[in-house]
């Protein structure tokens, strides 16, 4: 896991456009059968460029910091990033209709940041208000917006052009971000952005070191990883329907 740079803006919008004549309409990979991963000798030599990264400086950065955090401190970072999130999530809650996930996002903002003590504590959890991750590639999704292509980023990692082009818009629109670096605080944006690196990638260290170890296919794996993850964000944790099995109609079956 690393920082998404706004580099890969331009190339990701003229890639949507020569891939969006060739694209068919849907709303999650699963619709789609094979990898849908055209590019995948790209892929491959950026992903392994990303996973050289990684082993030299992100990994061991989570590890110290995994190691000099206690987990009570942990969690107090990561609240706070996602009471950060707020404006965003609230704002892809909207876009998508949910009104009911909109209100929950007012709530929760506003207790963790006043009883919460801007977000250290996660108050509205332990009131039966769950944090509920949103973005701008899950609205998207929601429009009907296809995924194009199956990515991978530099620094960034998994990706498609809609989930690139949406992080792209959430980047640019982030109002906490806005006020930052219109305030000379661009330290608070980098220290936000390093610390949510860090975190992140904490949190998996365990997971991706049994991915590497065990995968026939280490690349294949992260990819259809990500795209299990997408999915399941973008349904919101419902089934997926196309992996239902066939139920037969016995009501209109014959009998011997």
């Amino acid at each position: 896991m690393s920082c998404r740079a706004p580099v890969t803006l331009a190339a990701t919008a003229v890639l949507m456009l020569l891939t969006g004549c060739a694209s068919t309409p849907q709303t999650t990979a699963s619709a789609r059968p094979g990898p849908n991963d055209p590019l995948e000798p790209v892929n491959r030599g950026i992903f392994w460029v990303n996973e050289a990264v990684d082993v030299v400086l992100i990994r061991p950065a989570a590890e110290i910091y995994r190691a000099v955090l206690p987990d009570p401190a942990q969690t107090g970072v990561r609240n706070v990033l996602r009471n950060l999130r707020s404006p965003l999530d609230l704002a892809n809650q909207t876009l998508q209709g949910d009104w009911n996930g909109a209100g929950n996002v007012l709530e929760r903002f506003a207790l963790n940041t006043t009883v919460g003590i801007g977000g250290l504590i996660d108050v509205a959890a332990r009131q039966g208000i769950p944090y509920e991750y949103e973005s701008f590639d899950q609205t998207l999704a929601v429009w009907g917006v296809p995924e194009g292509p199956y990515l991978v980023l530099p620094l960034i990692g998994p990706s498609s052009v809609r989930d690139a082009v949406g992080f792209g818009g959430e980047y640019l629109g982030d109002p906490v971000r806005l006020y930052a670096d219109n305030n000379d605080l661009e330290w608070a944006s980098y220290t936000r952005t390093g610390l949510t690196v860090l975190d992140t990638r904490a949190g998996y260290i365990d997971v991706i070191d049994d991915l590497r170890r065990n995968s026939f296919d280490y690349y294949a794996a992260m990819r259809s990883l990500y795209r299990q993850r997408r999915d399941g964000l973008i349904r919101d944790g419902a089934p997926d329907p196309t992996q239902m099995p066939d139920i037969p109609d016995y009501d209109n079956s014959s009998t011997p």
